[in-house]
């Protein structure tokens, strides 16, 4: 495939997005209000006198007052710019910008380029030096070899924070992490395989390196460069880091060096390797051609002549990408977080480990999504996790973290390392918070969860993580031949999944199902065998069935059917809740903050009465979230300016709750802003709020189902739900078409909101 061909996009397009809206990637965003004096002085002269002093007299206090514990430098001299190769400083930056929003967008790591215009190794270890002490850690970026080795050695000894060549250690880890996956699969040991490398540059040193400290023997790594093997006694083309590396060994060529070996590692060029080489290598070689833009030989080429390989290249549009994008983000997150002094051996392969068990792990939607839906599942053309994995936060910087505890170059150990992982969720996914509250209760108190549509692979995929996280029980409604087909589909082994399986038709409790049923519909226009039609062939009405008889605590529809559907026939079965309101309310998670919008989902255009039904219904259900509900009563009017005939139904909720006496804070009509922003509220010292409303009741559902999809559509936020609320039963009925983490996720409320029992 050519340049052209591999291209989605035209260069007018590239140069018109680095353009627009403004010029670049990156833009300073302050952290503090800054709308004030109080706030300019606060933050300059003369509030930040006081920050100043206490820094003089402790520099550890710079990573309490400053942003220098998450901030990084991406330093580069241009002289080894992608697979350009030298076009100087200023042409690297759009790259070096680039890896400044990586480090943002994958860890949440603040960071800054900077371009040095200098070739001078002693000019630039000179410069970093004496700006080091800005930045929590340093990333040397695109510096060409061997001048790079010297440059990451001198400044390690010089400054205090981490210091890493990415080109170097990024590309090791990441490809050392598949070489662990590929001895798995193969089961060979790290410590009697044979390695060939090509291309002993930065990437291929440092790859080197790092697999010879996990296990692999000197003596079985040959390398080889373009005037052949480095043996023992060579001089032609020889440093300092390359002779390190030269071992005894009468093979001369690249292709007597590949004869027999296990592995062969690509740092070179398009069309290194031969098809004859990789035929003469041991039983299921492993080929990582990771070469840049095009592989040293390309897997179809790989796969005529060897199907037995696993192969990987450093290509998005081919298996087990080598991308460094998993390895540098999180190391940082990892060695910021513990202040570490450096980036050692032990950091790297732990964070390799990490990222080879993570690879082992069911994937989510979300990256399955990020390859058009391809299945991806642990094996031979799944080593290395995706890019897009959502769960690399979280999971992999706890390895770094605890590797620089370990050897001791941590200065701020953490105490509670499962603390530590959930706060690392929560930096980046905005559910992860709410969710975490959620997850603990369910765990502690474990439900059965009937699933309705148990025949659908992502309903199956969200029981069976339901189920192995120690959420409970899942049920699977739907005939056996296909749950387990389907089983198979996803990478589960119906023998082992463990999952209960109800099938409609065949089970030995319909008889009592319909009785129940029958006694519920029989005097709403249903015969005795609509009933029995309705439990042998629609599994909501079996599985509420299930629900209602105490079969099960709660259950999770939806997924191929629309809401109004579900729920139709969901209450077909299950009560309201005494004094309960039927109802959608949805959870918006922006900015830090957590928002419930309702009614999202079942009352078109509620009256009075019913908007004071669905606040009390939305402020018992937060409050059982853990919240302290605040009600606010959302209108385009604001206390009677304008008014309208919506506005005026929301005046008289109010009015009603007044008079009810209710315990939970309310008050309106207002919009948006007003309930949300504590400045706004300024002009309005009657407002009873104490601080921000947390609950938004909208005037009308289509005012409540187009913000919260407006929301989530534009991004920045994340909403959970609708959750449905008022049933006497817990029942969640799930988006057409949900996700497996969005399943996942009804499932836990389902288990987590279980109503009140009368009595109790």
């Amino acid at each position: 495939m050519s340049d052209a061909e591999r291209k989605t996009f035209t260069d007018a397009e590239a140069l018109a997005f680095h353009r627009y809206p403004q010029p670049g990637k990156l833009a300073v965003t302050p952290t503090k209000p800054m709308a004030t004096q109080r706030d300019l002085s606060l933050a300059y002269s003369p509030g930040v006198a006081v920050p100043v002093h206490a820094i003089a007299a402790d520099p550890d206090m710079a990573y309490e007052y400053t942003s220098k514990g998450n901030l990084v430098a991406v330093i580069s001299n241009g002289t080894a710019i992608l697979g350009l190769g030298d076009l100087g400083a200023l042409a690297s930056k759009p790259v070096m910008e680039g890896k400044s929003v990586l480090f943002k967008r994958f860890a949440d790591v603040d960071s800054i380029d900077i371009e040095v215009t200098t070739k001078d190794a002693d000019e630039i270890i000179t410069v970093v030096k004496n700006i080091g002490v800005t930045f929590g850690g340093i990333n040397l970026e695109d510096i060409k070899s061997p001048e790079c080795f010297r440059i990451e050695t001198e400044l390690q000894e010089l400054l205090d924070i981490p210091v890493f060549h990415d080109d170097q250690h990024g590309t090791a880890i990441i490809c050392a992490a598949g070489l662990i996956n590929a001895c798995h699969i193969t089961g060979k040991n790290l410590a009697d395989i044979k390695v060939v490398l090509n291309g002993p540059g930065a990437a291929g040193i440092a790859s080197m390196d790092l697999i010879k400290a996990m296990g692999v023997r000197p003596e079985n790594v040959i390398a080889c460069d373009s005037k052949g093997v480095l043996y023992r006694g060579r001089t032609d083309g020889m440093n300092q880091w390359k002779s390190a590396h030269a071992v005894d060994t009468d093979k001369r060529t690249l292709a007597e060096a590949v004869q027999g070996a296990d592995v062969l590692l690509g740092l070179s060029a398009k069309g290194a390797f031969t098809p004859e080489m990789i035929a003469s290598m041991a039983p299921n070689p492993v080929i990582f051609a990771m070469a840049n833009p095009d592989p040293e030989i390309t897997p179809e080429e790989v796969h005529r002549v060897r199907p037995d390989a696993i192969m990987g290249t450093g290509r998005s549009d081919y298996p087990n990408q080598v991308n460094n994008v998993l390895g540098f983000p999180y190391i940082f997150r990892g060695a910021l977080d513990v202040r570490a002094r450096r980036v050692n051996h032990e950091m790297k392969i732990a964070c390799a480990q990490a990222l080879a068990m993570l690879a082992r792990e069911d994937v989510p939607d979300e990256v399955a999504a990020a390859y058009h839906g391809r299945q991806l599942k642990f094996g031979p053309d799944y080593i290395i996790p995706s890019a897009f994995d959502p769960r690399l936060i979280w999971y992999v910087p706890p390895f770094v973290a605890q590797a620089a505890m370990d050897t001791g170059v941590s200065r701020k150990p953490i105490a509670d390392m499962e603390a530590y992982r959930q706060s690392l969720a929560q930096r980046l996914d905005p559910t992860a918070g709410f969710l975490q509250k959620i997850a603990g209760s369910v765990l502690a108190k474990p439900k059965r969860i009937v699933f309705a549509e148990g025949e659908e692979p992502s309903v199956i995929r969200a029981a069976y993580a339901f189920q192995t996280g120690g959420y409970g029980k899942a049920i699977l409604c739907g005939r056996e031949n296909l749950v387990h087909e389907n089983m198979k589909l996803v990478g589960l082994d119906p023998e082992t999944a463990g999952i209960e399986i109800h099938n409609a038709r065949l089970s030995d409790r319909n008889p009592d199902y319909v009785d129940a049923l029958y006694a519920r519909l029989q005097r709403q226009g249903f015969l005795k065998r609509d009933v029995q039609r309705l439990i042998n062939q629609d599994r909501n009405s079996f599985a509420a069935s299930m629900v209602t008889m105490g079969e099960a605590d709660g259950m999770v529809t939806g997924v191929t059917r629309s809401f109004d559907q579900a729920l139709d026939e969901v209450l077909r079965v299950v009560d309201p809740a005494p004094g309960g309101r039927i109802m959608g309310m949805s959870v918006v998670l922006a900015k830090g903050r957590t928002i419930f919008v309702a009614d999202t989902n079942v009352t078109e255009l509620p009256d009075a009465d019913e908007l004071v039904e669905i606040a009390c219904e939305a402020a018992s259900a937060v409050t059982r979230l853990g919240f302290k509900p605040r009600v606010a009563f959302m209108s385009y009017s604001t206390f009677g300016n304008p008014m309208g005939e919506r506005s005026d139904k929301v005046r008289q909720a109010v009015a009603t709750l007044d008079e009810m006496g209710v315990e939970f804070e309310y008050e309106g009509e207002m919009p948006p802003e007003l309930a949300l922003d504590p400045e706004k509220r300024l002009a309005y010292p009657f407002m009873r709020l104490t601080d921000s409303a947390n609950i938004l009741i909208m005037p009308a559902i289509h005012a409540a189902s187009i913000s919260t999809k407006l929301v989530q559509s534009l991004g920045g936020a994340t909403v959970i739900g609708p959750v449905l609320l008022g049933l006497s039963k817990s029942v969640q009925i799930c988006p057409l078409g949900a996700s497996v983490s969005k399943i996942l996720n009804m499932a836990m409320m389902a288990a987590y909101d279980q109503p009140v029992e009368a009595g109790e």
